[in-house]
């Protein structure tokens, strides 16, 4: 795999320019020591672009490692790390995460200053949108010693139960920052790229967050499906709702690897597990959705790359299927996708399933069709998909592998995959290790990047193996 590293980590918008990173005192990141030229006093909307930015572009990071795990992508080079699971350095989104957070907690500081509730709120859901994307990779991380006063680059690690619990912590903090009356400053639609300064669109972000988070425990015995349900009747009511990012310096993300790979710099190809289960070798009923993933190749069908495999043909004789540069994920302008509507839906299906199954059910169909108007679908494809008897199989026979089966194409190229699969513990029709696989059984975690294992080795966490499980896949 040719990792597609984005140039675009700050983002300057006609409504407002990115002053970050020089604002943030010297410690763990050492990142004042940037443009020097940049203010010492953003304004508090312009940090609101950059972290609401530069937390899809995370999404895009942490979902160009995880969507390789998960076999919706494949390299076109044979062994890749990536798809062999080798401990491939994950320096870059580690950085970009914590550097993220950085400002997220500068703007929070400023917000408590000018008494900007709705930005404090904001901040407070962010923050855990990214550090619970982190701990889902690595574990355990630095939190609390991350941020303290003075130089500090050797912070001691928390673990990543204690930082799930701030996680869900900020959360409710922030709802309730966002319900605070009469805020000083309010959010600027131009600069919030996610939900263009809707307040109560935030509040239900901060819900389906939730969920999200909740329904991780589904392994622990303190799993509370109740909680679940009760977040989910305060976040998402249609595709309407969704956070995603649609505004980019230049190229959508994924859109520049569709064109990379179709310029002939090799990236994005589609792996034959996720190719075969949409075209209907796997269970028997083409998808109509991938058309408006990827294109046909060269013999006219639909046909993918094997993991660890590599491709069969040169590379640039439309051989194997790849991310589509028309594609709904990868087309120009194509959004970057956070929370979704249609997930909230499965999360709902596999919550409500011991309890009432009629609901779970009925919620497992609404998801599927939830994402296939969000990607295109024709209403009579997506009609007899879900008549068909291998999808509308009935209460009776409803399972909760269908759940996951249908929420794996639903979240395409989204770290969220990952941690279903682990939680699943890959049990999708026909899913076997890659070729040459390091392991002998399925990869359960990230490496800590080399940028903490050589600075701060004395801190960073042992790691057996890439089999470990994390706390809450146990």
């Amino acid at each position: 795999m040719k990792s597609t590293h984005h140039k675009i980590y700050t983002l300057a918008l006609a409504a407002g320019l990115l002053f970050s990173l020089a604002t943030c005192k010297k410690g763990y990141l050492d990142v004042n020591q940037t443009n020097p030229n940049l203010t010492e006093h953003p304004p508090i909307n312009g940090l609101l672009a950059g972290v609401t930015y530069k937390s899809a572009v995370n999404v895009f990071s942490a979902g160009n490692i995880t969507s390789y795990y998960v076999q919706q992508l494949a390299s076109p080079n044979t062994g890749s790390g990536s798809d062999i699971y080798d401990d491939v350095d994950r320096s870059t989104t580690w950085r970009y995460i914590y550097l993220n957070v950085t400002d997220i907690r500068q703007m929070k500081k400023l917000a408590l200053q000018r008494k900007a509730y709705e930005h404090l709120g904001v901040a407070d859901i962010l923050e855990a949108f990214n550090m619970s994307m982190l701990t889902d990779l690595f574990g355990d991380a630095p939190y609390r010693e991350a941020w303290s006063e003075g130089e500090n680059l050797k912070p001691g690690y928390d673990s990543a139960k204690a930082i799930y619990d701030s996680c869900l912590s900020l959360i409710d903090q922030g709802v309730a920052a966002l319900n605070l009356p009469d805020p000083q400053v309010t959010l600027d639609a131009s600069n919030d790229l996610i939900h263009g300064g809707n307040k109560a669109a935030w509040v239900k972000t901060a819900y389906a967050l939730k969920a999200r988070l909740l329904n991780r425990m589904s392994k622990q015995a303190n799993y509370d499906p109740a909680a679940i349900l009760a977040a989910l009747g305060n976040a998402y009511a249609s595709n309407a709702d969704d956070a995603q990012v649609t505004r980019f310096e230049s190229l959508s993300l994924w859109n520049g690897v569709a064109k990379n790979n179709a310029s002939g710099t090799l990236d994005g190809w589609l792996s034959a597990n996720f190719v075969n289960a949409l075209n209907g070798t796997t269970y028997g009923v083409f998808d109509p959705r991938l058309p408006l993933i990827t294109d046909t190749t060269r013999f006219g069908d639909y046909r993918g790359t094997a993991n660890g495999v590599g491709r069969t043909g040169s590379g640039t004789d439309n051989s194997a299927c790849a991310l589509s540069p028309n594609g709904y994920y990868s087309r120009g302008g194509a959004p970057l996708l956070m929370l979704t509507y249609a997930e909230m839906k499965f999360i709902e299906a596999e919550a409500s399933f011991g309890s009432d199954k009629a609901r779970s059910y009925q919620a497992y169909l609404d998801g599927i069709a939830a994402n296939m108007d969000k990607v295109g679908v024709a209403a009579a494809r997506k009609q007899a998909y879900l008549t068909n008897p291998v999808v509308a199989v009935g209460v009776a026979a409803f399972t909760k592998d269908l759940i996951f089966k249908e929420k794996y194409v639903a979240t395409f190229l989204q770290p969220e995959t990952w941690t279903d699969a682990r939680r699943f513990d890959y049990k999708y029709k026909d899913f076997n290790l890659p070729r040459n696989a390091l392991l002998n059984t399925f990869v359960r975690r990230v490496g800590y990047p080399t940028s903490e294992t050589s600075r701060n080795a004395e801190n960073v966490p042992a790691v057996g193996s890439l089999a470990d499980h994390l706390w809450w896949d146990k």
